[in-house]
């Protein structure tokens, strides 16, 4: 027969994570703001020198 019954010491539960919290991590905004330019400049330049 299982044993259902808890302890008082259970382990705390960590706070989820979700996609707020990963884009504020300063490597992705940095990589996504080089990413970004890139292709801005990109379409610039297929908009204003082609």
């Amino acid at each position: 027969m299982l044993d259902t019954e808890q302890g008082d010491t259970a382990p705390p539960k960590d706070e989820p994570r979700g996609c707020l919290f990963a884009l504020s991590q300063p490597p992705l905004m940095i990589f996504l703001a080089v990413i970004g330019c890139l292709l801005l400049m990109a379409s610039l330049h297929d908009l204003l020198m082609l």
